[in-house]
């Protein structure tokens, strides 16, 4: 059994192996007669739902637990907290605000530790984000996903996808908002600039995330100032001439995306939203050791 805390610790057999296992009906019950914890320091909507629902289709059984009801870091350690988890459950999964804590989870205990979501790291968002792609595409062949905004949790799992899969990717940020050169050269084929319209140039798919993240609130009236010449317009949409829209969600309309594109005919965030529960059981899955 293995932990998935970052796109990174995975191999390109790995990535493509949990890609195929998301898009296989005949995965059986691994985790049958199992418990999955589902801790949530973050409150959420598409993931606690998709986790929940990929756990009962490999036969598990969820149980949620609330950053009340737990206190990680405050009640307990987050070792103590894994110890405690490892005694019931098969996996246990963990959505929180620091990376640091499912570090120290996973190295308290031999159990499985999935990520649902870190400052670090969203691998959950970049399998689902690169099914939708080969669904749409084809295949991942000849790809070029033009990414608009913060360079943030959601950015550096796709990027790290498409630089393993030889993807093309282009990020355009604001001046200190995008990837340090130092994590940028540990990402061949992802390309950083800050024009918008020439990252989008000859992309297939146009990506964008909010520009303030939970935890972030004080930033607000920062971020929208450095923002607001990177929201996806129609004008962008036009200019990258038929790609498909894609957004992690939640939206804020007419913010980072204009309500034409989100709700347009190129855009394809409801399949991203239904393929994060594919690729929760894809990677599950690969987790307690099926493969395809």
């Amino acid at each position: 059994m293995t932990n998935l805390l970052t796109i990174a610790d995975l191999s390109r057999e790995d990535l493509l192996a949990i890609l195929a296992l998301s898009e296989s009906s005949g995965l059986g019950r691994p985790l049958a007669d199992k418990g999955v914890a589902l801790v949530f320091e973050k409150p959420s909507a598409r993931t606690r739902n998709s986790t929940e629902m990929a756990v009962v289709q490999l036969g598990g059984h969820p149980i949620v637990l609330r950053h009340d009801e737990i206190g990680i870091g405050s009640r307990e350690t987050p070792e103590d907290v894994a110890r405690t988890l490892a005694c019931y459950h098969a996996v246990i999964a963990a959505r929180v605000f620091d990376h640091a804590i499912l570090e120290a989870m996973a190295a308290a205990t031999p159990t499985p530790i999935l990520n649902m979501l870190s400052n670090r790291a969203h691998p959950l968002q970049a399998f689902a984000d690169l099914l939708t792609v080969r669904q749409l595409h084809g295949s991942l062949v000849g790809v070029k996903i033009a990414y608009v905004g913060d360079a943030n949790n959601v950015a550096r799992s796709l990027a790290e996808a498409c630089s393993k899969l030889d993807v093309a990717m282009t990020i355009a940020s604001p001046d200190g908002y995008g990837f340090g050169a130092d994590e940028l050269a540990a990402l061949p084929g992802v390309t950083q600039l800050s024009d918008p319209y020439e990252a989008v140039d000859g992309a297939q798919f146009v990506y964008t995330d909010v520009w303030v993240s939970m935890g972030q609130d004080a930033e607000t009236a920062t971020r929208a100032a450095a923002f607001a010449d990177y929201g996806v317009t129609a004008d962008l949409m036009a200019h990258a001439d038929g790609a498909y829209f894609l957004h992690c969600l939640p939206a804020i309309r007419d913010g980072e995306v204009a309500a034409e594109v989100i709700d347009g005919p190129t855009s394809a965030v409801w399949r991203q939203a239904e393929n994060r529960m594919h690729s929760a059981r894809g990677a599950l899955a690969w987790m307690v050791g099926i493969r395809p």
